[in-house]
């Protein structure tokens, strides 16, 4: 398995929720860049983010979440270092 373009713009859209505040949600509007736009769909159809268009992440969701932005970390301070 390896990163597809589709998987990155899976991963860069949950690195957007805020993690602080699971009652944040976000909305991915009709404008959006149309890769922005499939990644929420497949985010909601694998039962990542509650709506279509974005909304809240569910619980697999921030567990999702809490992993793509770790590895974000974690990839960012490697670089830097």
């Amino acid at each position: 398995m390896s990163f597809t373009p589709e998987l990155v713009a899976e991963l860069e859209l949950l690195s957007l929720y805020n993690l602080a505040n699971t009652k944040e949600g976000l909305k991915v509007h009709q404008v959006a860049a149309p890769e922005a736009i499939a990644a929420a769909k497949r985010l909601h159809e694998k039962g990542v983010i509650t709506q279509a268009d974005g909304g809240y992440l569910t619980s697999l969701g921030i567990d999702a979440a809490e992993h793509a932005q770790s590895l974000l970390t974690i990839l960012t301070v490697s670089e830097t270092a």
